[in-house]
């Protein structure tokens, strides 16, 4: 019986090429990617749309996963009245869009704050911030509508003041399964309530997301202290899509888009104008942090008692 070497060599060269491809889709699912937005929205909801349009086929391209977008990716209005008259419903036009964008590109979208209609719009004309979650088939999975209303004075600095048309959430909405692990929902000046995002990590978050429009002033002070102290309190994965530049004479935002890991660590980061970040979910490597430092354990309740989340109805 002779040996046929080349034959061995080809049975290595498969089995080997088998063994690679299994690791690579094992890396894949362990590691999904995230696509951040980072954009300057105006009063032009069709340019906007554009511009949401073209980030997200972009995402889409590299393999992303879900894409995040920013506060007011809808609109930014100069005025009250404008911002009031470009509000829409969540059966509108505007998200019937993007439900087909999701369903088309099979991709999951975070839609950062949307200027939605409020229930008793004939009568008082107020809208909710209201922070949604598309799935790959299109539909919305979850609605939270900002719950903290962002009025400051500093003066000759921001003065803004979004309670004079905005309804107050009643709730908090529970973390979200996606392909990236599950999301706790938030909306920009929530980010500095530490005790809302420990009740979202008590239900299960593993990536907690501030879609926002900070203020320069605000953002150059707090912006990331704060994004990055989310994120160790909580071992977390931080998601936070922004507005940046001017918007109109009226208002500029800081900007600066970026994903935090568990640890604290600044993983990705948009720098000046529109575009995006892109970060790899290692949801093992959270898992590791919480085990070899239990925080959540450590928790002494019994002395300054429990956080309890009340979700909206």
């Amino acid at each position: 019986m002779t040996f046929d070497f080349q034959k061995l060599l080809r049975a290595v060269y498969v089995i080997a090429r088998h063994c690679t491809r299994n690791m690579t889709t094992l890396q894949e699912v362990s590691k999904p990617l995230i696509a951040v937005c980072q954009m300057t929205s105006t009063s032009d909801k069709e340019n906007n749309f554009s511009t949401c349009l073209r980030l997200i086929h972009e995402a889409a391209s590299r393999k992303a996963c879900m894409v995040f977008l920013p506060e007011a990716f809808d609109y930014i209005g100069s005025s009250k009245e404008e911002t009031l008259s470009l509000a829409e419903t969540l059966e509108g036009d505007l998200i019937q869009r993007y439900t087909n964008l999701a369903r088309e590109l099979k991709i999951w979208l975070s839609l950062g704050g949307f200027h939605e209609k409020g229930p008793r719009w004939d009568q008082d004309r107020r809208i909710y911030n209201s922070h949604l979650v598309l799935d790959d088939t299109g539909h919305i999975v979850s609605v939270y509508r900002k719950t903290h209303l962002f009025d400051v004075d500093l003066q000759g600095k921001v003065s803004l003041k979004e309670s004079d048309f905005t309804i107050p959430g009643e709730g908090l909405v529970r973390p979200v399964s996606t392909p990236a692990g599950k999301v706790g929902l938030g909306v920009c000046y929530d980010l500095r309530f530490p005790e809302m995002s420990l009740a979202l990590v008590q239900e299960g978050t593993q990536l907690l997301t501030y879609p926002s429009a900070f203020t320069v002033t605000t953002g150059l002070a707090h912006w990331e202290v704060l994004l990055r102290a989310r994120a160790v309190e909580n071992q977390c994965y931080v998601v936070a899509a922004a507005q940046t530049g001017s918007h109109n004479q009226r208002r500029t935002s800081y900007g600066h888009a970026m994903v935090v890991d568990p640890w604290g660590l600044v993983t990705a980061q948009c720098q000046e104008g529109e575009g995006l970040c892109y970060a790899e979910i290692n949801l093992p490597y959270l898992n590791r942090i919480r085990q070899e430092m239990p925080v959540q354990c450590h928790r002494r309740t019994d002395l300054y008692g429990k956080i309890t989340m009340k979700t909206s109805s």
